[in-house]
């Protein structure tokens, strides 16, 4: 559900009925697998996709949050949520140099670089929050990029985890790392040409005097 609402989100005209329907019902699934997803993983264990379930978490709330504000209590909501975000980033590089102070150099069977990239992300994004709650306002395409690239890469995680962590389950004519990777790589280029047109072309394109929200 997640992936389809996902791509739906995506593909859909942004401000739409069709890409907040889908957009809320990818966050609604995210929330829901990652919890559900991130509990089970714990008593595996399997601690890289406790990270990766955390991360997804706190990506899908904030980025809903940055265009659906709560009525009160704001800073209260996303005091919290960066407190999710800065859990995940100290664990995942906790269990990065666990696996590196190992013989093997992994971790419940993963090396050490997912664990850094999920937390520097995860840190990357409190980082964000706490500007935020500092007082730098989000208006225009700061606001869009800032709930886009959230989505997009809560969107990466649940791909790579269908695509690539579980390839078991694909028919083995096609399961080939190079094939099950193209999804995966397809969601990275469409978050990339958003990115880019949101936060780089769409700013030049405005004029000095216009409103930027």
């Amino acid at each position: 559900m997640a992936l389809i609402a996902g791509v739906l989100a995506l593909a859909a005209a942004k401000g739409e009925v069709l890409h907040r329907g889908s957009g809320l019902v990818f966050v609604v699934a995210m929330v829901v697998m990652a919890v559900t997803g991130g509990a089970l993983a714990a008593f595996i264990p399997e601690r890289l996709s406790v990270v990766a379930a955390g991360l997804s978490l706190y990506l899908v709330v904030t980025a809903l949050l940055t265009v659906r504000p709560p009525p009160e209590d704001d800073r209260l909501v996303h005091g919290t949520a960066l407190a999710v975000g800065v859990g995940v980033a100290v664990l995942g590089f906790t269990f990065g140099i666990e696996a590196i102070r190992r013989d093997d150099g992994q971790l419940d069977g993963f090396p050490a670089l997912p664990y850094f990239v999920f937390a520097a992300v995860a840190a990357l994004a409190a980082v964000g929050d706490i500007r935020m709650l500092r007082g730098t306002p989000l208006v225009g395409h700061r606001r869009i990029g800032r709930h886009l690239w959230r989505m997009c890469f809560a969107l990466l995680v649940a791909t790579a985890s269908f695509f690539l962590g579980q390839a078991q389950v694909f028919p083995e004519p096609i399961r080939h790392f190079a094939l099950l990777s193209v999804p995966v790589i397809a969601v990275l280029g469409v978050m990339a040409y958003w990115l880019l047109r949101v936060l780089w072309f769409e700013p030049r394109r405005a004029s000095p005097g216009e409103a930027t929200d």
